[in-house]
């Protein structure tokens, strides 16, 4: 291995420690609690070498944003995968949805309700985002039914499925009523 190549392996590694230690110090205390000065403290580095790898917490949110896209996509895709039937499938993509929420909330507020510099439904949107959305699109799509495009129904209930999460981790929604939720919002698709 060249030299470069292990200053590029140890620089990736780095960053992969940043962003891990970002998101679990967010799990345990809120991103409120997430500051250059306490993962330098966490990862044993100076803030400047955090400064090299992330401009700032709005990166690393958005750095966190990617990694939980992509579990979150993985996540629905198995749950889909494993369902029979279109019913079967929208069901446990709302399932997977809501159990990645409730067991990743750092992850969850960075894809969804923190600033993390990252653009949504535009050329330009990182592809965990899109791939992201893709899988929910995937379920929903066969359901979207006539004269509705798929993307826009895939919009439609995930916005609901954002509401059910958003509402019960904040204590408006008593959470053992998510799964009725789930049954209503699946009972109410007309194709199913």
């Amino acid at each position: 291995m060249s030299v470069q190549e292990r200053k590029e392996r140890e620089r990736s590694e780095r960053e992969r420690l940043i962003v891990a230690t970002a998101r679990e110090l967010a799990e345990q205390q809120g991103w409120g609690a997430v500051t250059t000065r306490k993962l330098a403290e966490r990862i044993e580095y100076s803030q400047p070498v955090l400064y090299s790898h992330f401009r700032g917490k709005r990166e690393i949110i958005g750095a966190v944003a990617l990694e939980g896209a992509t579990e979150m996509a993985v996540a629905v895709r198995a749950a889909t995968a494993a369902a029979d039937g279109p019913r079967a499938r929208v069901t446990a993509l709302a399932r997977a949805y809501l159990d990645f929420a409730e067991r990743n909330p750092a992850a969850y507020d960075a894809i969804f309700q923190l600033d993390g510099g990252l653009a949504y439904a535009q050329e330009d949107t990182p592809e965990p985002l899109k791939d992201a959305f893709a899988a929910l699109e995937e379920s929903l799509g066969e359901v979207a039914g006539d004269g509705v495009g798929g993307g826009l129904f895939t919009e439609v209930f995930w916005a609901s499925l954002h509401g059910v999460a958003t509402l019960t981790r904040a204590g408006r929604l008593p959470p053992e009523y998510t799964e009725r939720r789930v049954e209503l919002l699946v009972d109410r698709l007309p194709v199913l």
